[in-house]
């Protein structure tokens, strides 16, 4: 009992983290939007504790986490007070936020799995709201500010993984371990997000079907009223001999 509460606060603690990377990044798009304070916090909120609070409201088990525990909405908004009050930038930034954000996916995404199977629903839902928890916030941010969300195409591996760290936590799950789920679901999910964005791994764009421009063109035929006379003869091929007098 004494590991797994000490799992739950490990659990806690990497959430948290997760929601002031992605409370910054939402910060960060807002400096770029010339926001105001207000804007910051709404796009931190939105970035950092939107997919969680999307997932608690499907399931209808109560009022969304993020409303009753105060830690994750003081998070995000100082994750607003950061980007608003300090450039983030720079290399330093470029190298730390990829691990933060790979980590808090793989966490998100196991946590949502997990309490989607706990209330009860099968592992479709449970896999589906794990993905919505990880991507759900990332998701709505853009929409807020116009634009394609990103894991519709042109970046690597991000709905994926989360994807599998969900599957993974359905199955380990199954097995009677949900607290080894918990573990190697946000591994699994967080090294796929990694090693995706050091390869470059992409899901494949649709490929457009062109006609072939080399068609073969069948000759039409040529109607002709009937005038009671006979009709020409069939030309002649190449290699008959060309007789230009009529038949007698």
């Amino acid at each position: 009992m004494a590991s797994d509460a000490a799992l739950t606060e490990l659990f806690r603690g990497i959430d948290l983290t997760g929601v002031l990377a992605n409370a910054v990044l939402g910060g960060v798009l807002a400096r770029g939007q010339r926001f105001d304070p207000v804007g910051f916090g709404a796009l931190a909120i939105m970035s950092g504790l939107g997919g969680g609070m999307i997932r608690d409201t499907l399931l209808q088990r109560g009022t969304p986490v993020a409303l009753t525990d105060y830690a994750y909405i003081l998070t995000a908004l100082a994750g607003a007070a950061i980007a608003f009050l300090v450039r983030i930038e720079g290399p330093v930034w470029d190298r730390v936020f990829p691990f933060v954000d790979a980590l808090a996916l793989g966490c998100w995404a196991s946590a949502g799995a997990s309490k989607t199977l706990g209330s009860g629903l099968g592992w479709l839902p449970a896999v589906l709201l794990g993905t919505i928890t990880a991507v759900g916030g990332g998701m709505l941010r853009d929409v807020v500010l116009r634009r394609i969300p990103g894991i519709f195409g042109g970046n690597t591996l991000y709905a994926t993984s989360a994807l599998l760290a969900g599957g993974v936590m359905v199955v380990v799950y199954d097995l009677g371990r949900p607290s080894l789920g918990l573990v190697v679901s946000t591994l699994v999910g967080a090294g796929l997000t990694l090693l995706a964005r050091w390869r470059g791994w992409q899901l494949p764009e649709a490929y457009i079907w062109r006609p072939s421009q080399n068609r073969v063109r069948y000759p039409r035929p040529h109607w002709r009223a009937h005038t009671g006379r006979r009709d020409p003869s069939p030309p002649r091929s190449d290699d008959t001999p060309f007789d230009s007098r009529e038949s007698p």
